[in-house]
């Protein structure tokens, strides 16, 4: 018998957006340079090497986050633990919906997206730094 999704990832989506905040691109694109907010890559790093990121973004895998997030994990990552505000961006802004809310559920504050993503940012010209 096939599996029964009651469940599906738009609505996973749907419901994660309405409990957090989201930026535009734009609105981003103002936030790039401002040394109190960290952008925060959830893109797989296959990803990053074919469509490049935003310069001085912070990668973090999506697999990885709440490891990275929870200081008392073996893997926490210092970065976390700034007083800043933390802006997370996926391909299109699904992933990154899941990946702040659960970031705001943990505790960490503040914390938002890009809705539009990375095609977003791009389309909305954005700089690109391609990997080496």
């Amino acid at each position: 018998m096939p599996q029964q999704i009651k469940l599906g990832v738009k609505q996973l989506v749907d419901a994660a957006k309405q409990g957090i905040e989201e930026i535009t691109a734009e609105e981003a694109l103002t936030l790039v340079d401002d040394d109190s907010v960290v952008i925060v890559d959830i893109r797989d790093v296959r990803e990053l090497q074919r469509d490049g990121k935003i310069p001085g973004s912070f990668h973090c895998p999506r697999g990885m986050l709440e490891f990275w997030i929870d200081p008392a994990s073996p893997y926490h990552k210092e970065i976390f633990a700034q007083d800043k505000k933390f802006i997370f961006h996926c391909a299109s802004g699904w992933r990154s919906a899941l990946a702040t809310e659960m970031a705001q559920r943990m505790g960490l504050s503040p914390v938002a997206h890009i809705g539009s993503g990375f095609s977003g940012w791009k389309k909305a010209g954005g700089p690109v730094e391609m990997p080496e």
